[in-house]
């Protein structure tokens, strides 16, 4: 056993009750004044308005009435288990929610969050208590990193304190298999890492590797080929235990774009923005910035990149101490691997398994622990040069204070068409609250010294200080960066008043029908989630594939959310969008009222049906119902023909199919290899397409539309497993019937009780062939695909786990016998 690593023995057994009281009152007086103040909610901003809190109700509502497959109310509709297991499916917060109704499930939040930090500090000190000689110092340790800049940046995401509790009690986990000879304790540890949340376990994972090669190469742990067998076994059955929810995650998001960049070029060994290498060292000597608000680097294109790490109280005082400290340790090495990994972009990138496509550092927490360890190391080593530590600080803090503070900026303005230059001070984002973080940073270098110099680092008097002043310093730069962001957000009035638990004081007799959508004008986002009705928007990043790639065939790239422009009029039809809601709050901004200056609306064939509970609201009067046909085809060649400003017409022109469907429905769609052939040579040009036919005016449109809702579906309905339908075809033709719900594999088709094949139209949603003079019944039933793959794997994986602990149960039972 390396000596760093052993288990130091404390005689007060409560420090672990401590770690976590203590964390619970202070979350307490910093969280409950805003929940008091907001008459029971905890409200922040953006995300966490929007997102956070609308998706913990609807996914509450969707699991108690039974519907785990496809939901309806996540976009156009989206798998369950793969959209919400990054945000909140895994966590065990979500499931205390379950036993109560669904309106209270908004008023749990802000206790939620309290939780949350407690059990932050909790798992942290389970870690550090290893360490340190006396308990007190992992104490201090838990807060420092449960109250951190990584955790206060990031109450804004809601669902990433659950990695940072696992993350601590994964690493303890491993120090105990390998230190102290436990077994049946890691494979548990990955198990619930991974089911908490897999984007974060793939870092997780990164950094356990990182650490485990560092205990070995320095000599920390003597490696043992049985024990690594052993340990192997551990984290194979850990992993694959977690099947049920990864496997039907993974096969989820294939297809997303956000996933599909990797590390190019230059870009991958230098930032694009230099800025975020001052902001990387900022943020672990100042209090955390705000998400979408950067302070320090307002063009380093970090907003919500989660670049924070400061240490409150202590900065990065402590880690500064325990480095210069003569002897190299395993501590200092891994520290300056991480700090050279978050400074080259590949090295960052690989803890998002190497997805570059954007900027994050939402793995600082592990940075954030291991500066938190070295800390409280410092505290107990005799050889701690503190003044030279201080200077280090001190020194780097008041430089980046005076030269972002203080650096001239030049600024054009123009003014009557005449440009001039203005000189300023400054080049922070926000000058009031760069002023604010350097007091704050200051002044607790300032105060910790006061301490150290009055009580030493021995003493209870020092560890009481200490933790009070640690506390006063988390409730002043916590409560402050929090108020700030209830002070920016745009969202809490109209959520507070209009939205939450308000869907009864919107009366519209067929709003909650399945065959209805509704839109949403310059609204606060999901607001139609937090109502549980259907719609066209939707701000979820994990949403069907299907749905992205339909909007990227329209031209219009969808990344984080659907919020189609008035100028796609034509898809509101498409797909069955019946009613727009305008919220009244802003009709100071004449860009967010839906009615211009003269009272026509912002998009045609809409027309006002009434105002209520704070929104207007208009109806389309080209709406179509769910399920339709179609008397013209075009191959998606000749889609690909038509201008984006005029496809969200087209599509509603003819059904873009694949040349394969063309030819498979050829007595349907009228294919003809002579027609086409043109198309499909060498020659393209000398194809003339229906498209090049097509009027966009007025009466065509109209024409089109009824001519659609004439040919709909008599009857839709959403069910827990998929959706029916009943379409009369008695007087009709062969055709394909179109449903504007998005393609998935998950989905099987019967017609009149036979199984059909489903074909994915309109560049990414669902028809099915329904032959002539016949009244048809159409049941589509979803499966999670790779559920029960993955809960076969769960469930063997599971059992041989056991078996591997009956193995070793027996093995030290025959040991000690002999």
């Amino acid at each position: 056993m390396g000596r760093q690593l052993e288990r130091h023995t404390n005689k007060n057994h409560h420090f672990g009750l401590q770690a976590f009281l203590i964390a619970l009152v202070t979350a307490c007086v910093l969280i409950i004044p805003f929940i008091i103040f907001d008459g029971g909610v905890f409200y922040y901003y953006g995300d966490f308005n929007v997102q956070e809190i609308p998706f913990y109700q609807m996914v509450h509502d969707a699991i108690k009435s039974g519907n785990l497959g496809w939901n309806t109310t996540t976009d156009l509709g989206s798998d369950l288990i793969s959209s919400y297991s990054f945000y909140l499916l895994g966590s065990p917060f979500f499931w205390l929610t379950i036993p109560f109704p669904s309106e209270a499930v908004p008023y749990l939040i802000g206790p939620l969050l309290i939780l949350k930090l407690s059990l932050a500090s909790l798992s942290a000190y389970l870690y550090l208590k290893r360490y340190v000689r006396h308990g007190q110092f992992a104490v201090i340790g838990g807060l420092l990193y449960a109250f951190s800049g990584f955790s206060i940046y990031n109450i804004f995401f809601f669902h990433f304190h659950e990695p940072m509790i696992m993350f601590p009690l994964l690493l303890a986990a491993l120090d105990s298999f390998l230190f102290d000879k436990k077994r049946g304790i890691f494979a548990p540890a990955v198990f619930c890492a991974c089911v908490v949340n897999y984007y974060f376990f793939t870092g997780q994972v990164l950094f356990v590797i990182i650490y485990f090669l560092m205990l070995v190469f320095t000599k920390t742990y003597k490696f043992s080929i049985k024990e690594f067998l052993l340990l192997a076994v551990e984290v194979l059955t850990g992993f694959l235990a977690s099947a049920f929810i990864l496997l039907p995650s993974v096969l989820g998001i294939m297809g997303n774009p956000r996933l599909n960049t990797l590390p190019n070029g230059w870009d991958a060994l230098v930032h694009s923005s230099p800025q975020r290498y001052w902001l990387s060292i900022a943020s672990f000597f100042f209090p955390a910035d705000m998400p979408a608000f950067p302070t320090f680097t307002p063009d380093s294109n970090c907003k919500w990149a989660s670049v924070a790490g400061w240490l409150p109280l202590v900065g990065m005082t402590g880690t500064i101490a325990y480095l210069q400290l003569k002897k190299r340790d395993w501590i200092k090495k891994i520290i300056s691997l991480l700090i050279i990994m978050a400074f080259v972009p590949v090295l960052n990138s690989a803890f998002q398994m190497l997805n570059s496509s954007i900027y994050y550092a939402r793995w600082y927490y592990m940075l954030v622990l291991m500066l938190t360890l070295a800390t409280i190391r410092a505290f107990e080593s005799h050889q701690s040069d503190w003044g030279r530590a201080v200077r280090w600080s001190t020194g780097i803090t008041l430089a980046m204070t005076v030269l972002i503070g203080f650096m001239p900026k030049i600024t054009t303005v123009t003014t009557n068409d005449v440009e001039t230059d203005e000189w300023s001070i400054g080049i922070a984002g926000d000058t009031r609250r760069f002023w604010i973080y350097a007091l704050i940073a200051v002044v607790c270098i300032l105060g910790f010294v006061l301490i150290f110099k009055k009580f030493g680092f021995h003493t209870k008097a020092f560890y009481i200080t200490t933790t009070v002043t640690l506390c006063f310093t988390i409730l002043l730069t916590s409560g402050f960066i929090i108020g700030s962001g209830t002070a920016y957000s745009s969202t809490i009035k109209p959520i507070k008043e209009n939205i939450i638990n308000k869907r009864d004081t919107i009366h519209i007799e067929d709003l909650d029908d399945d065959s209805v959508r509704s839109d949403f004008y310059e609204c606060p986002d999901n607001t139609a989630m937090f109502w549980r009705i259907k719609s066209i928007n939707c701000f979820q990043s994990s949403v069907s594939p299907s749905i992205m790639e339909f909007y990227d065939s329209l031209g219009m790239t969808r990344d984080v959310a659907s919020r189609p422009d008035t100028n796609m009029y034509g898809i509101r039809s498409l797909l069955s969008c019946k009613y727009l809601f305008d919220y009244m709050g802003d009709d100071a901004d004449i860009s967010k009222s839906f009615t211009e200056k003269d009272g026509k609306t912002k998009m045609p064939y809409w027309k006002f049906l009434k105002a209520e509970n704070g929104f207007r609201i208009y109806e389309n009067t080209c709406y179509i119902p769910m399920g339709f046909t179609y008397d013209s085809f075009i191959t998606n060649e000749e889609f690909d023909l038509i201008t984006n400003s005029h496809k969200t017409e087209a599509i509603l022109y003819s059904m873009v199919l694949s040349r394969e469907q063309m030819q498979k429905y050829a007595s349907v769609t009228g294919y003809s290899d002579k027609d086409y052939k043109y198309l499909y040579s060498k020659t393209p040009e000398k194809f003339t397409s229906k498209v090049n036919d097509y009027s966009y005016d007025k009466d065509t449109y109209t024409k089109i539309c009824k001519s659609h809702a004439d040919n709909s579906c008599s009857e839709f309905k959403y069910t827990n497993n998929g959706f029916t339908a009943e379409f009369d075809n008695t007087d009709g033709n062969e055709n394909l019937l179109f449903f504007s719900v998005p393609y998935s594999d998950g989905f099987t088709a019967y017609v009149n009780g036979n199984k059909t094949d489903i074909e994915k139209v309109n560049n990414g949603f669902m028809a099915v062939y329904i032959p002539e003079n016949t009244k048809c019944s159409i049941e589509f039933v979803y499966e999670t695909p790779g559920l029960s793959a993955g809960i076969l794997i769960s469930v063997l994986s599971a059992a041989a786990f056991a078996v591997y602990i009956l193995s070793i149960i027996i093995f030290r039972l025959i040991k000690k016998r002999k």
